[in-house]
């Protein structure tokens, strides 16, 4: 009954995933469990890492017990995780030294301004595949080392660790053995040269960041090293893979080849194209990001555009506003439609990512009437997720001189109909979901597999990823172009809204 299974763990943004898989890629066993959000601030996102290594630790419990099987059935525990999140702790006790700051939040804008005006920003685009924003790590460790008392010093001595949610994860899981991150999220750091593949001088002096906090860079699939058994049920299990979210559910999608394209649907959204071995320099907006590295293969490279509030533009209408208690209510009020009558919100909630990629612009709702109901924000929310979407997939083809032939689609919101048709209609191409829509812990859980030889091949990875639901395009062109730029107009008119 031993290594019949890999298990994965996505932890997420707003909770984390756990998901028993066993040869066939089929669910033997699955978890969930949100955790608290803190906004201490206009525009601060904070987490407690101890919170998410016990909700993590808890659900890697459950699914287990779902399962009916124990640790010492795995043959490899995969690790994804929400990204560019930064989290300083102590190497001796094991603590965070104060709240993860994550990747939603805005507070280092200023620090970001600065760096543009002293004309760093194409040191950093050249070097990392990144834009100046402080959506990524390298300026929240700085704001960190600058508004703790003490920290400074005792990050000198040596005492502090720096990690991504993988590194704090593995961290836990081998007892305090590994200090270790992946390619996929060193590269989301700004401090990480992708084409040198390792911790850039250069940057790091731009920053004032003292290289003794950093982790180990590693393959995404490869043997990390084991559990503890103390941390872990009691047994010794190799840890086959750590890798960003976004680019765990590309390979999910067993996006293996040159333009292939996947978006996840979650909190945010994300656009990433395969590039193969080639790092694209976008001239319009996006992110050259590392797609992953597979064992001792070359690097693989991808387009990413990143969209910072959709599925919590959701979550918003439910928490914020109250006009509805499930999000799945969504779908009903939006088809009571026949349109949207004129009304669009831009979700710029945390300001606008890829590819307008402003800080500084806000929520928008715009065209507004007396006879505007709560149907019409929800259809102007789902609407927006697909708007943005559009924006990141035109962009992408531009860049890299490739038509889509389709889009697969993953994460909860994948669950809408409304949302995946409209979705299809104003890409004019067809949108695949997968039969398994958790693909960031399926492709944490391929990874794994593979460094750990419990699967044999991407080939035979191919033929584990099974279509569930093919959404066909049925508007067309002039109606999609008209509703497109009403949309860009609204875009607009959001940008720019807090700068003073």
């Amino acid at each position: 009954m031993t290594a019949r299974y890999i298990l994965a763990v996505d932890q997420g943004t707003t909770g984390t995933t756990v998901l028993v898989l066993d040869h066939g890629c089929v669910v033997q066993g699955r978890s969930y469990s949100e955790f608290g959000q803190s906004y201490p601030r206009p525009g601060w996102v904070e987490h407690d890492a101890t919170e998410i290594w016990d909700v993590s630790h808890r659900v890697i419990e459950q699914a287990l017990a779902q399962a009916g099987v124990d640790a010492s059935d795995l043959a490899a525990v995969g690790i994804t995780n929400q990204r560019e999140t930064t989290l300083l702790w102590d190497r001796a006790s094991g603590e965070p030294v104060a709240p993860a700051i994550v990747w939603q939040d805005r507070r280092t804008a200023s620090i970001t301004e600065e760096l543009r005006e002293a004309g760093h920003e194409d040191l950093v685009r050249r070097k990392t595949g990144l834009v100046l924003d402080p959506y990524f790590s390298g300026t929240k460790i700085r704001w960190l080392l600058e508004h703790t008392a003490g920290l400074r010093e005792r990050v000198e001595r040596g005492e502090i660790a720096f990690g991504t949610m993988d590194s704090w994860l593995i961290w836990k899981l081998t007892g305090g053995r590994l200090h270790v991150t992946d390619y996929t999220n060193a590269g989301r750091t700004m401090l990480y040269n992708i084409h040198d593949l390792q911790w850039d001088d250069d940057l790091l002096d731009l920053l004032g960041i003292p290289p003794s906090l950093l982790p180990e860079v590693r393959p995404s699939a490869h043997v990390f090293g084991e559990t503890d058994p103390v941390a872990f049920f009691g047994q010794s299990v190799p840890i086959g893979s750590a890798a960003g979210d976004q680019h765990a559910a590309l390979f999910g999608q067993a996006c293996f080849e040159r333009g292939l394209v996947k978006s996840t649907y979650g909190t945010g959204s994300f656009v990433l194209m395969n590039t193969a071995n080639d790092a694209v320099r976008s001239d319009a907006g996006l992110l050259t990001t590392i797609a992953w590295g597979i064992g001792d293969e070359p690097i693989e490279y991808a387009l990413e555009g990143s969209i910072f509030v959709t599925g919590s533009a959701v979550q918003w209408l439910r928490d914020g506003i109250g006009i509805i208690e499930q999000a799945a209510e969504t779908e009903a009020l939006a088809e009571s439609l026949g349109g949207n009558d004129g009304v669009y919100f831009v979700p710029a909630l945390a300001g606008l990512g890829a590819p307008h990629w402003d800080p500084h612009a806000r929520g928008t709702l715009l065209g507004l009437t007396r006879g505007t109901t709560r149907a019409h924000l929800a259809r102007a929310t789902l609407e927006s997720i697909a708007y943005q979407t559009c924006d990141i997939v035109e962009a992408m083809e531009r860049d890299a001189g490739l038509d889509l032939p389709e889009m697969r689609a993953d994460g909860g919101p994948v669950g809408n109909a409304f949302l995946m048709q409209f979705q299809a209609d104003m890409l004019g191409t067809p949108v695949e979901v997968p039969k398994i829509t958790e693909t960031t812990a399926v492709g944490a859980a391929f990874m794994a597999g593979l460094a750990t030889g419990f699967w044999a091949s991407r080939d035979e990875l191919r033929e584990r990823w099974k279509l569930g639901t093919r959404y066909e395009p049925r508007l067309d062109k002039e109606q999609r172009d008209r509703l497109h730029t009403r949309w860009l107009r609204a875009v607009d008119l959001a940008k720019g809204w807090a700068r003073d």
